[in-house]
């Protein structure tokens, strides 16, 4: 028996329209280890190859409908890259210019991605948030001295999480028929896991939503005991927040997991070898916190749970840091076996 393909959607009428409703797919190795049914939503899946295309989308529109952003005007952001993206993708479909404000220890992809797309990009040396040379506050600085320009502050413009009580949450709701038990990702911005989470409960209050939080982030503290306290580090791009941003402002957080970059690595590799996905080191952790918010469930007999989270981009714009092998040595973590000498 011929197995038939489903039907394609119908054609867009605007490249815009690709950014959102991404497919959510059952991770087999996860949801073995869990016991439980786990699911990614695959945001790699987006235009700009990351679930940052949501917020940029979201951002701009929102700086088009305040009237602050003109025909013809640039668009200003610090990034660690994936933010940055989208906003050069949108930006170019709606006529604006881009300028993009990245720390120089992001990986070269995503730097070369951005003069791809045309974007100026400006490059600062990694600093603590209250140092004035931070990459959130050059950007602006540039905004406020660039005529006819618009900062998108990603990490306190509440269109972030907008974007994803919009889009990401009834996705999730409409993908999995209304049957959700638990989502959980990191926060950089804050504004995934709040958008879902707020979503998600607009839906169902007893959906559990988990912040998971690398090593060398404060967040995981502040939920569990009150207190912003970071401990260790983490070589994760894009997440990791050491104080509450106003998309993190009433998020609604039930509990928390912390994980280490090398439980991260463990289902980067896994779930390339074995599902043929190839993620980054924020997916891993992600789907390690997925995995530990399943067994939590499990364990406290929530009849076979659901539990969704976000599979933020590929691992191809990291050939040249977790798919690298004497990177990989040099920052002390594991090297996948298939990339030893």
């Amino acid at each position: 028996m011929t197995a038939t393909a489903p039907l394609p959607p119908a054609p867009l009428t605007r490249a815009l329209d690709l950014i959102g409703n991404t497919p959510l797919v059952r991770l087999e190795g996860p949801s073995a280890a869990a016991g439980c049914d786990i699911y990614g939503k695959c945001e790699f899946a987006n235009p700009g190859g990351s679930v940052k295309d949501r917020a940029a989308l979201w951002i701009i529109r929102d700086a088009e409908a305040r009237g602050v952003l003109k025909p013809g005007g640039t668009v200003v952001e610090g990034t660690a890259g994936n933010t940055g993206i989208g906003i050069a993708l949108v930006a170019n479909a709606l006529g604006y210019k881009t300028v993009i404000v990245m720390p120089d220890n992001q990986s070269r992809e995503k730097m070369d991605t951005l003069r791809a797309l045309g974007a100026e990009l400006v490059l600062v040396p990694p600093t603590k948030f209250a140092n004035p040379g931070h990459f959130v506050h050059t950007s602006r600085r540039l905004a406020e001295e660039t005529e006819g320009a618009v900062w998108a502050n990603q990490f306190d413009n509440i269109a972030n999480r907008k974007a994803h009580i919009d889009s990401t949450a009834p996705e999730l709701w409409s993908q999995l028929d209304g049957r959700i038990d638990g989502f959980t990702c990191a926060a950089g911005t804050g504004g995934t896991i709040a958008g879902v989470g707020l979503g998600l409960k607009e839906k169902d209050e007893n959906v559990r939503i988990a912040l998971t939080d690398p090593h060398g982030a404060a967040l995981y503290n502040y939920y569990a005991h009150g207190e912003l306290e970071a401990e260790g580090s983490s070589v994760a791009e894009g997440i990791g927040q050491g104080r509450i941003t106003a998309n993190l402002d009433g998020a609604p957080v039930d509990t928390q997991f912390r994980i280490s970059d090398k439980e991260g690595l463990h289902w980067v590799a896994r779930l390339l070898r074995e599902e043929g996905l190839c993620l980054g080191l924020s997916s891993g952790i992600n789907v390690a916190g997925a995995v530990a918010l399943g067994r939590q469930l499990v364990a406290e007999g929530r009849e076979a749970p659901r539990v969704a989270t976000i599979l933020c981009d590929s691992g191809f714009r990291y050939l040249s840091t977790i798919f690298n092998a004497d990177w990989l040595r040099e920052k002390s973590l594991p090297v996948f076996d298939w990339l030893a000498d």
